[in-house]
């Protein structure tokens, strides 16, 4: 009895044994079919970058980030239809097309942001190269050498308001290098291209400059045309249509070949041009979503902060975000502009003067 018993036993244990094997087969089998199907699944996507480039040369730029992106999400629970690629009109153009929820992620300026957060939700900050120039006395930058970029990361830039090589420009520049400083009827005096009122390099922070140092707005200035990208700045600065252009510090590097090889002029950049003006630093800029978006929920948030990120690390990502001069991005909170917002006050303030 006792045999028959054991034996009856040991073989209630094997079947118990195989039960739980097959169960676990089971369930790991329909785990991992789970696993595959719960993906999240998202028709399109729809990605707007502002026009601080000519947008062909952004498009051209960013096509890959589509497959990144698919690539990149897909590791995060998300399976991507479509990813669609656009550069607005104007940097409000992006900003409103956030907040109508036209466009899901925006790639904009601190100042963009800020105008548009009633719609808009910052998740990343970028971080960019330092530069081998960062003082805020203009002249320490008209060395006739070209500005470099070095190994540091930086999370924030300067604006710079810079002369050309007309007459205006180059007595304003020989004002500057003299040690000499210049009077709010120097600079009215000159022919101005900036950029549109949301944008931190081209308006808001010269602006600041402009008040901080001759209690005046840009506004003030007689002789003013607002550019559509700062490659139009440029040419209008090459051609002399322009004495004075803002721009973002490392502009001068970006449009260095141009300044020859498009622009018609015949000796560099780094010789014609001269730095009249420096701004405070400008924290860097975004990427932005929509609060409008139906697929922008928080877990999505957190999977694009993530994606981005990892992308960013990437050989090919580098080359994607390198046309805004991005070299990485850090999560964002809302308060980290808060400065900004302090900055667009006071140019609202000028602003309802006028």
């Amino acid at each position: 009895m006792k045999k028959r018993s054991i034996i009856k036993r040991s073989a209630t244990i094997l079947l118990a044994g195989l039960m739980v094997i097959a169960a676990t087969a089971c369930s790991s089998t329909k785990s991992g079919q789970a696993n595959s199907s719960s993906k999240i699944n998202i028709d399109k996507l729809t990605v707007y970058f502002v026009p601080s480039k000519e947008p062909q040369t952004i498009i051209t730029a960013t096509e890959p980030l589509k497959d990144l992106l698919k690539k990149q999400l897909s590791k995060e629970g998300y399976n991507i239809g479509k990813v669609d690629i656009s550069v607005g009109t104007s940097y409000e153009a992006v900003g409103e097309a956030l907040s109508s929820g036209t466009a899901d992620i925006g790639f904009i300026p601190g100042g963009t942001y800020v105008l548009y957060d009633d719609g808009a939700d910052v998740i990343l900050t970028a971080t960019r190269a330092g530069l081998n120039k960062d003082s805020s006395n203009p002249k320490d930058w008209n060395d006739g050498k070209p500005t470099e970029t070095t190994s540091k990361q930086t999370n924030y830039y300067r604006a710079l308001i810079i002369a050309g090589p007309t007459a205006k420009g180059k007595e304003l520049a020989a004002k500057v290098n003299s040690g000499e400083k210049l009077t709010y009827a120097d600079l009215a005096s000159a022919n101005w291209s900036i950029m549109s009122s949301s944008s931190s390099a081209g308006y808001i922070y010269p602006s600041l400059w402009m008040q901080n140092n001759f209690g005046k707005s840009l506004l003030d200035l007689p002789h003013v045309v607002q550019a559509d990208s700062y490659g139009s700045s440029f040419a209008r600065l090459a051609s002399g249509q322009a004495d004075v252009v803002l721009a973002y510090a490392d502009a001068r590097m970006d449009y260095a070949n141009q300044w020859t090889s498009q622009f018609g002029r015949t000796s560099s950049i780094w010789n014609e041009t001269s730095v009249i003006g420096v701004t405070d630093p400008i924290y860097n800029d975004t990427i932005s979503v929509s609060k409008k978006s139906k697929i922008m929920t928080p877990a999505f948030k957190a999977a694009l902060q993530k994606a981005f990120i990892a992308i960013a690390k990437t050989p090919e990502g580098k080359k994607v975000i390198a046309i805004y001069s991005h070299q990485g991005y850090v999560v964002a909170k809302s308060s980290d502009y808060d400065k900004e917002r302090a900055a667009q006050k006071l140019i609202q303030k000028l602003n309802s003067k006028k």
